[in-house]
């Protein structure tokens, strides 16, 4: 039986139809949610992404402003429009899209955003509170892989999870939201040993590697539940997953797609951590 597919465009607009009913609720007590994107230099595909998440607050009602800068942009100035981000009662949360220019230091940038408006939960305090257990900003992605999971019905509890990918981003905190949720957690990389044998014995297999469908049909267990965060551009147009999609889902239960999975996921979770922000 092919594999159901884990429609992440649907699920996405449930979650900012519900974030749109929230934000109307604060503007009756005179809260407008704000959020503030910082966009340091030209990469295009950074454009892209700001363009999308200033247009999806626009959807809901939050309050947006993008300040783009120069790439010749210094440290001390960009840390200084953070501090008066911080100090800013209009915005609630702030993201700096990266990547940042070589020139500064990614992670002094996100240390320096306070805690209560790091909606994209970046920070050392936000990440050791996701470890602990206690309450934080999840990171969007792995939060809509969550998210997708629950919509679809399928508790971790119980279950072998098999995390492809160790980022900081994606990988590590996915392993701990899966293990919040009572699954059995490996974290494969590049340099797993027979990482075909670790991915074959996931009942949930995450792969966040960054590498075009390097994840085939072979290495997945019969009615594994896969999430795909990979997006990779293959040629002039085309984009595939880190997962070989059409051999998986002859495998899978469940089955992101790429594009229309998890992507739409992450921009929905950022709508409403920053109204979680406000809230607060």
């Amino acid at each position: 039986m092919p594999a159901q597919i884990l429609d992440g465009k649907q699920i996405a607009a449930a979650v900012r139809e519900e974030v749109k009913q929230e934000v109307a609720r604060l503007k009756e007590q005179g809260i407008t949610p704000g959020l503030a994107v910082v966009l340091v230099g030209d990469d295009p595909a950074s454009q892209v992404y700001v363009r999308n998440k200033h247009r999806a607050c626009e959807e809901v009602g939050i309050y947006s402003v993008v300040h783009r800068l120069p790439r010749e942009t210094t440290q001390a100035e960009l840390l200084d429009l953070i501090k008066q981000l911080n100090n800013d009662p209009q915005i609630h949360g702030i993201l700096v899209q990266l990547p940042l220019p070589e020139h500064i230091d990614e992670k002094t940038v996100i240390d320096a955003i306070a805690l209560e408006k790091d909606v994209d939960g970046f920070s050392p305090a936000n990440v050791g509170n996701l470890v602990i257990g206690d309450k934080c900003f999840y990171p969007c992605t792995p939060y809509g892989c969550m998210v997708l999971l629950d919509k679809a019905g399928i508790d971790p509890k119980g279950k072998k999870a098999v995390v492809v990918g160790r980022s900081n981003i994606v990988g590590k905190p996915m392993a701990m939201m899966l293990l919040a949720h009572h699954a059995t957690v490996t974290i494969c990389h590049s340099r797993t040993k027979n990482l075909a044998e670790e991915c074959r014995q996931a009942d949930i297999l995450v792969a966040a590697v960054g590498k075009p469908e390097m994840i085939t049909g072979d290495m997945i267990k019969e009615g594994a539940v896969v999430i795909d965060v990979g997006i990779n551009r293959v040629g002039e147009k085309k984009l595939v997953g880190d997962v070989h999609f059409e051999s998986a889902a002859q495998k899978a239960s469940w089955i992101t797609p790429v594009p229309g999975g998890v992507g739409p996921m992450t921009i929905a979770m950022l709508l409403k951590n920053t109204v979680e922000a406000a809230r607060r």
